[in-house]
């Protein structure tokens, strides 16, 4: 299942929904057919709560890391390199330690289907325990990539206090296992390049095939094993995709649900279908307070805007060397019977010069690239991407906007993963 990604066509009617929109999915639910909804979240799911990416040029972790010296940024998840140097993750961690961030509205509305006895299970490639801290049980969640929730010796596997991590977190230094004489280096128990998945993991994954009803967000699905886990579902099990852009197979099956653009505001807006809006954004607010309430809004507001004006200069770039070139080739086809006439256009001998004209060439090069790479395409994306938050459903597009934020770990049989 989902192996062959081609995009299905418009005009092919859903299976098992009434329509490919969040009406129909939240006309699902009510219908009592989607008891066992499967959750997968990623990186996107905790954007609002203003936790930097890993691999933004400026502002990335990564970027940040830059002066430790580091061999490469990623080595900072390395286990091979973390026995050697421990303090380029401790500087990491804490800056990403649970309780410096507080949950969105989209971790609530995952509690939320928790607490109405329909989460079947969640799977997470988040490392922030922002799940936890919205309130969803903990044995509702599995932490594919690890997390901060608890911490060992990477000796003796000695658990090692909470308390006493916290502080030494705090401090930025590097916690020694306290077991015996052992003074092993201490970790959390996230996932690094050199481990296997967490065994939950692999025990859990069959409940992705018992789903009737797929929500994912904020993942880029390029990961793996996790990101295998939605074509585990069976072919008529709608599957619905909050994210800034079509990612992995989604998109291909009938019963599939785009909702592109803002995590956080498709969560809304399903939760405006379902009648779950107040609820929603009650509990949200008294989980984090009012004014943190009030800066993830604004933080959503302005990626918004800054989208809007990456789109808008993109377009007018496009539509300027566009117009270049045809005005060129206009004043070229003014010239051509000049050009004709050796007397006006002499080589030296008397042959005729066969013009070039480097800024048509140009600019027929960019319409050819604009073509081929179908960049109008993602623009088109890119606006639906920003309208995406207002109530309507928007279309797929293979623009890609957002960078997966990784931190690793490797799978059965030697292959690298990371978040």
């Amino acid at each position: 299942m989902g192996q062959d990604h081609s995009v299905i066509d418009e005009d092919t009617p859903p299976k098992t929904l009434s329509s490919r929109s969040l009406a129909s999915v939240a006309e699902y639910i009510f219908s009592g057919r989607a008891k066992r909804i499967v959750v997968m979240t990623g990186a996107g799911i905790s954007t609002a709560a203003g936790i930097p990416d890993f691999r933004s040029p400026d502002t990335g972790l990564y970027a940040n890391l830059a002066s430790l010296d580091l061999p490469e940024p990623e080595a900072v998840f390395d286990l091979g390199f973390f026995k050697v140097n421990p303090r380029p993750f401790y500087v990491l961690a804490k800056e990403l330690y649970p309780g410096n961030y507080h949950p969105t509205v989209s971790h609530v509305f995952v509690r939320l289907l928790a607490e109405k006895g329909l989460l079947h299970q969640l799977f997470t490639q988040n490392i922030d325990c922002l799940e936890r801290e919205a309130g969803i049980p903990a044995e509702k969640i599995i932490e594919a990539h690890g997390s901060f929730a608890s911490q060992r010796c990477i000796e003796c596997k000695t658990e090692f206090d909470a308390g006493k991590m916290r502080e030494f977190v705090s401090r930025g230094e590097v916690p020694r296992c306290e077991e015996g004489g052992c003074k092993g280096l201490v970790k959390p128990d996230i996932v690094f390049f050199g481990e296997q998945l967490p065994k939950a993991f692999f025990d859990r994954r069959d409940m992705a095939e018992e789903a009737d009803l797929v929500l994912v967000m904020g993942t880029s699905l390029q990961v793996h094993p996790f990101a295998g886990l939605v074509d585990l579902a069976a072919e008529r099990v709608p599957r619905v995709l909050f994210n800034l852009e079509r990612v992995g197979s989604m998109g291909c099956q009938a019963d599939d649900v785009l909702a592109l653009g803002d995590c956080d505001e498709g969560v809304r807006r399903l939760a405006d279908e379902l009648g779950w809006r107040e609820e929603l954004e009650e509990k949200w607010r008294g989980l984090v307070g009012e004014e943190e309430a009030e800066r993830q809004l604004q933080g959503a507001k302005k990626r918004v805007e800054a989208l809007h004006d990456e789109v808008a200069k993109l377009a007018e770039e496009v539509d300027e060397v566009l117009h270049l070139g045809e005005k060129k080739e206009k004043e070229k086809e003014g010239s051509h019977v000049d050009a004709l006439n050796p007397e006006n256009k002499p080589d030296g001998e008397g042959k005729v010069v066969n013009e070039v004209d480097p800024v048509g060439e140009d600019a027929a090069a960019i319409k050819s690239s604009v073509k081929n790479t179908d960049i109008t395409k993602t623009v088109e994306v890119s606006v639906e991407t920003t309208n995406a938050l207002k109530p309507v459903d928007m279309p797929d597009g293979e623009g890609r906007i957002v960078s997966e934020q990784k931190a690793g770990g490797q799978q059965p049989g030697g292959t690298k993963s990371s978040t």
